[in-house]
Order: C-alpha cells, then sequence, then structure tokens
C-alpha cells in the first residue's frame, strides 16, 4: 500500500457495513454499546485495534479489509468478496470452491445421533427404576 495514502478505519467500517447491509444497531447490539457510540466510532479515523478486531469478527470480515482498505482497494475487495460469494457452487463465504459434506447425508448422521441419544437415555430411565425398586425392597 503507498504510504501517502491515508486510511481512515471509521469510514471503511462504514463502508463495509453498508456493503453486507448491516445496521448500526446491530453492531452496537453485538459490542455492547450504544447506536450513538458506534456511530461515533465509524467518524473516528483511527480506531483501537482491539475495537476493530471486535468489528472485525461481528462483520465477519479480515481486519485487513478495515486496516487498509483505500477508495482504490475498496472496489477490489468488493469485487473479490462477490466473486467468492457467488462462484462457490453453493457454499455461502466459502474459499473453498468444492463442498465436501451433502447436507442429506448430514440430515441422516444427526438423526442417528438423535435415535442413539434417545436409546441412551431409556437405559439410562430404565436403570434408574431398577435401582429405586431395589432400594424400596
Amino acid at each position: 500500500m503507498d504510504t501517502n495514502t491515508k486510511v481512515h478505519h471509521g469510514h471503511n467500517i462504514k463502508r463495509l457495513r453498508e456493503m453486507l447491509g448491516i445496521k448500526q444497531d446491530t453492531i452496537a447490539f453485538e459490542m455492547n454499546i450504544t447506536q450513538q457510540s458506534f456511530s461515533e466510532i465509524e467518524q473516528k479515523e483511527v480506531i483501537d485495534e482491539k475495537v476493530l478486531s471486535k468489528v472485525a469478527d461481528i462483520m465477519k470480515v479480515p481486519i485487513e479489509a478495515i486496516k487498509n482498505m483505500t477508495d482504490e482497494t475498496t472496489i477490489n475487495y468488493i469485487n473479490t468478496f462477490n466473486d467468492v460469494v457467488t462462484n462457490n457452487n453453493g457454499c455461502p463465504f466459502s474459499y473453498n470452491s468444492n463442498c465436501t459434506f451433502s447436507p442429506i447425508e448430514k440430515i441422516v448422521e444427526l438423526y442417528n445421533e438423535k435415535i442413539e441419544l434417545y436409546e441412551r437415555m431409556l437405559k439410562d430411565k430404565e436403570a434408574m427404576i431398577e435401582k429405586l425398586s431395589g432400594d424400596k425392597k
């Protein structure tokens, strides 16, 4: 990045937030601050690393996107982001262009886990009943 280029962290957060369709009050809620306080963050040229990290996590963007974004890089970032989102064979926000699992198989797997849990609970219940019946004798 050109060292003469000024980066405004707050403006970058605002740009990314608007591109992603996230409202200020949503991020403010996640950060446990008021919407007005978050608005003030968006006005700051330089933002503390800890705050930047938290905002980046909430918006699910790399912190570098906020720290290094300029007018030129904004366009490149948007294009790259859109390419990743739209060209990934149905796996949203994935950098791996091939899904490695079948949704149907996952549903079956979860169903089988549910059945196993239910059977264990029944066995535990029967054991508890047997134990309590034995205590009465």
